[in-house]
C-alpha cells in the first residue's frame, strides 16, 4: 500500500517536539515525545493509514502494547476512534482476527474544517447567480488545479493505471486529502483518509462527482465510487479496475470497515 506522508514526534519522556518525515510501512520502529505529541502522532497514524491495528500502531510509534491501548482506550471514550474486526480478506493466519482502529467523524471533525461556512455561504451564491451548471464548472476546475501535472494513461497500457493512481494520490495527499492506494483483487483502490472540504461536500456532491470524473478521464477506465466522507463513512473510496478487459474484474461490493 502506497502510504501518505505523515508527521511523526520522538522519544517518549525525551521531551522532543514532533517532526515530520513519512511514516513508512519499514519495521523500524519510530521514537514518539511527550503524552500529548503521542496522542497527536496515533492521531495522525489513525488518519493517514487507518483503518490499522494496535500492534502496527506500536510498531511504526515504538510505543508499548500498553501505551498504544492507553491512547486508543482515551480517543474512543471520547467518541474520537473506533474499532472493528479486520475483513475476511485481511486476516492471515489463525486465531480471531485482529481488530483494527480508525478516527470517527468526531474525530476527523477536531483536524478542522477551515472556512466552512464561508464557503458553503460562496458556493450557495454561485448556485443563485450561475444555477447548477456554475457549480459543476466549479468543481470542474478545482479538481482539475489539483490533478494539472498528471498525465493521462495511454490507451491499452493497463500497467500504467496503477502508478497513475499512486500520482494521483499524491496530489490529493499535497492538497490535504491524506490519501493512499492499495490492491484490492483485480484493481486497485484511491483512499482518501482526510477531506478538508467535507461539510461543503455534504451539501454540494457535485465537488465529489467531479473526483470521480476526473479519476475515471485520467486513468482511461470507469471507476468506481464505492464511499465518501462526505456522506459519513470513514474515507472516500474509488475502486479502479486494472484487469486487461478480457479477463472479468472482481470489484468489492463494499467500502473498508
Amino acid at each position: 500500500m502506497k502510504t501518505a506522508p505523515a508527521r511523526d514526534a520522538r522519544s517518549e519522556g525525551a521531551g522532543h517536539a514532533p517532526v515530520s518525515p513519512a511514516l513508512s510501512g519499514a519495521p523500524t520502529a519510530t521514537v514518539v515525545g511527550h503524552d500529548g505529541h503521542t496522542r497527536a502522532a496515533v492521531v495522525q497514524l489513525l488518519l493517514e493509514q487507518g483503518p490499522i491495528t494496535a500492534p502496527e500502531i506500536g510498531a511504526k510509534l515504538g510505543l508499548s502494547a500498553a501505551g498504544v491501548r492507553r491512547h486508543l482506550e482515551a480517543l474512543i471514550d471520547a467518541g474520537e476512534a473506533r474499532s472493528s474486526n479486520a475483513a475476511s480478506w485481511q486476516h492471515k493466519g489463525r486465531g480471531r482476527p485482529a481488530k483494527q482502529f480508525q478516527l470517527t467523524a468526531a474525530g476527523r471533525s477536531r483536524l478542522g474544517h477551515s472556512y466552512d461556512d464561508l464557503a458553503g455561504a460562496a458556493m450557495r451564491h454561485l448556485r443563485e447567480v450561475g444555477g447548477e451548471e456554475a457549480i459543476v464548472e466549479f468543481a470542474r476546475r478545482r479538481v482539475q488545479t489539483i490533478v494539472a501535472d498528471i498525465d493521462p494513461v495511454a490507451p491499452h497500457t493497463p500497467g500504467e493505471v496503477a502508478d497513475t493512481a499512486d500520482a494521483i494520490a499524491d496530489a490529493f495527499t499535497s492538497a490535504g486529502f491524506a490519501a493512499t492506494t492499495r490492491p484490492v483483487g483485480n484493481g486497485v483502490q484511491i483512499c482518501q483518509h482526510h477531506c478538508p472540504v467535507s461539510h461543503v461536500a455534504s451539501e454540494f456532491p457535485e465537488l465529489c462527482e467531479a473526483e470521480t470524473q476526473a479519476f475515471a478521464e485520467l486513468l482511461g477506465t470507469h471507476v468506481q465510487r464505492l464511499a465518501t466522507i462526505a456522506n459519513g463513512d470513514c474515507a472516500c473510496t474509488t475502486h479502479i479496475p486494472i484487469a486487461p478487459p478480457d479477463e472479468p474484474d472482481s470489484s468489492p461490493d463494499a467500502s473498508p470497515k
